[in-house]
């Protein structure tokens, strides 16, 4: 794990791609505040540039520095989840164009990966995380499901738990609104 974060944070700080293992799937990932990174991910993905991505904090407390209102709920949630769950906040703000959806809204999770906390940690910024399959295709729950092509595409290829199998699904995920409206989007 500790070979693997120098390179991983170089190719971040470089505005590159890295391709790594996350709490829940297989992930492409950036600087979600760089948006010529962020355009390259929609590209190895062969993804419309009109789907938001979500980004990934190692803190709770680093939420208010992403959204510019963070319902109250959103504190209850994240206490109570015993499962990787992301939450979509209304009114997106410091981010990369590209990560917010056409609301304005953005999807967050804390991670509990210890990979992922140490690089974000030490990167210092939200990463971006979408599943590392070309747009459409079955999301990758191990290394070796990953396409060639996906590999091939990224700065740099996290070695750390290529031989695992992960969780196998993604997070679920809820929606709130600024009225502490509570929208389950998925399990």
């Amino acid at each position: 794990m500790n070979d693997d974060l120098k390179p991983a944070l170089e190719a971040l700080r470089n505005g590159g791609v890295i391709l790594y293992p996350t709490d829940t799937i297989w992930g492409l990932g950036c600087d979600a505040t760089n948006r010529e990174a962020v355009k390259k991910i929609f590209s190895i993905k062969q993804r419309m540039d009109d789907k938001s991505m979500l980004i990934l904090l190692d803190d709770e407390d680093l939420i208010p520095e992403y959204v510019a209102h963070v319902p109250e709920i959103a504190w209850n949630i994240i206490e109570v989840a015993d499962k990787p769950i992301t939450i979509i906040y209304p009114g997106a703000v410091n981010l990369a164009e590209g990560i917010a959806a056409n609301d304005g809204s953005v999807g967050i999770r804390i991670v509990k990966d210890e990979f992922c906390s140490r690089l974000i940690h030490k990167f210092g910024k939200p990463i971006v995380s979408t599943s590392a399959n070309i747009s459409g295709q079955p999301w990758p729950s191990g290394f070796h499901k990953i396409d060639q092509h996906i590999v091939q595409a990224v700065d740099y290829v996290v070695k750390y738990r290529q031989d695992e199998e992960l969780n196998g699904k993604p997070s679920g995920i809820i929606k709130l609104g600024v009225n502490g409206e509570v929208k389950v989007i998925r399990e």
